[in-house]
């Protein structure tokens, strides 16, 4: 399970933790999230012996394709987050309200029924989705409702990585990540605790505290 969290814009630091030993057992400072860090992070842990069986990641792009060989779970929350930035709580469109209620099944779904539904809404919407609107002057155009069409797309590309943990149910493989989430919230809540720490020394301390995962 990797993922990266941030104090400031340019300082991250890189973890990867393992659900079912419920440790953190790799992490490194980065100046950004890149999938590349994931890339160094599997090599590394992969020559120190460790084996990758499956792996849940925060549906950023890019990031399934570091665990192409293996199954890969995309975080429910982090799917149904992005969905909800394009559409908000409230959407103002019936489509964006009934796509809307077709995310907010997700967690309690399966991929066949899921399917259906997403597949329905666009055989429904898809004319609207795919509504253009010209730059009056120009030869330029934009869709019309690109928000919902985003969120439509979003729901789209990460649909076979939605329900892999249905289908590995012997590697007991979460929907979300919300045990390295968590674990990140406590980490920065006492780190927090220690103001005025130079960047070396601040990097001990939330590296001690990983450790004691």
């Amino acid at each position: 399970m990797p993922d990266t969290t941030f104090w400031g814009r340019s300082y991250g630091v890189c973890v990867f933790r393992s659900w079912n030993l419920k440790r953190n057992i790799w992490w490194n400072e980065v100046p950004g999230e890149k999938v590349a860090h994931y890339y160094y992070g599997r090599k590394i842990l992969e020559e120190g012996g460790w084996v990758f069986l499956a792996a849940v990641v925060d549906g950023r792009r890019g990031l399934a394709t570091v665990f192409k060989d293996i199954p890969v779970q995309i975080c429910h929350f982090h799917q149904m987050k992005n969905v909800t930035k394009y559409l908000t709580r409230r959407p103002e469109t019936l489509a964006g309200q009934e796509l809307r209620n077709i995310m907010l099944t997700l967690p309690k779904s399966n991929e066949k029924e899921f399917t259906k539904f997403l597949n329905d809404w666009h055989k429904q919407w898809k004319d609207f989705i795919n509504e253009k609107t010209k730059v009056l002057g120009t030869k330029h155009w934009y869709y019309t409702h690109k928000k919902v069409r985003s969120a439509y797309k979003s729901l789209e590309t990460n649909l076979p990585f939605l329900f892999t943990y249905q289908k590995y149910p012997e590697l007991n493989i979460p929907n979300t990540t919300n045990t390295i989430d968590g674990y990140f919230a406590s980490v920065k809540k006492k780190v927090a605790a220690h103001h005025g720490l130079r960047k070396d020394r601040r990097y001990k301390v939330i590296s001690e505290l990983l450790n004691k995962s």
